[in-house]
């Protein structure tokens, strides 16, 4: 939701409307839930423009909707999962009470978020799935490394790697901040520059307690939205 938009809005309007770019059902393509029914609420803007982004739409555009309408969307696809994400769902204020809404009507909720705005304030019965950005997407100063404080062992974090550099650099970062202890860790290729079964060997080779991915979506339908 662009800061105009915000400002037209009182506090507790912000808190309850946000704006959207789709709400659909798919197999989750990422995470230890990957392959299962989920229902995606996909919020629009993010501060952030990582190289090798693949939602690019939803930066700009989709619809003002209140947390009861999304809620009452979600029960009606059925689907007991739902993940949240973006763009970045945190950069808009409502997301919180969105999140804790799902879980007030007994979804398992998941929130997909790029690691740079704070998560402390996020429902604890939600799952945060949080990126931390290696340097080859250009994002890596924007990561806020106090959100690895908040994380609960039912928590992940991601690494999209870009090449040899980006695995080693995040190798690091699973030694310095003990990730593997904290939480489940998912390393993925950005699939336009380093090729799955490149990643997967280093992987192997190093015996890595990690959980290499694939971005399930992509190979079973592209970039095409709604999927």
């Amino acid at each position: 939701m662009s800061s105009r938009v915000l400002k037209q809005l009182q506090p507790s309007q912000q808190a309850s409307m946000l704006r959207v770019s789709e709400v659909f059902v798919s197999l989750q393509g990422e995470a230890d839930t990957v392959g299962m029914p989920t229902t995606f609420i996909r919020l629009t803007g993010c501060p952030l423009r990582c190289q090798y982004c693949d939602t690019a739409y939803a930066f700009y555009g989709g619809a003002r909707q209140s947390v009861a309408d999304l809620v009452a969307r979600a029960i009606e696809h059925a689907v007991n999962y739902v993940t949240v994400t973006g763009g970045e769902p945190l950069a808009q204020p409502g997301c919180l009470s969105l999140l804790a809404q799902l879980c007030d009507a007994g979804f398992r909720v998941s929130l997909e978020t790029s690691g740079a705005l704070d998560v402390s304030d996020v429902d604890k019965r939600v799952i945060k799935i949080l990126d931390i950005k290696t340097p080859g997407s250009g994002e890596a100063e924007r990561n806020r490394l106090q959100n690895l404080d908040y994380l609960a062992r039912g928590d992940q974090v991601k690494f999209v790697i870009c090449d040899r550099q980006d695995y080693q650099w995040a190798c690091r970062m699973l030694t310095e901040f003990n990730l593997t202890q904290r939480c489940g860790v998912l390393f993925s290729p950005s699939h336009e520059q380093l090729t799955a079964h490149q990643l997967a060997d280093w992987v192997v080779a190093d015996r890595l307690p990690v959980r290499f991915q694939i971005q399930l979506h992509k190979y079973l339908w592209g970039n095409e939205p709604g999927r």
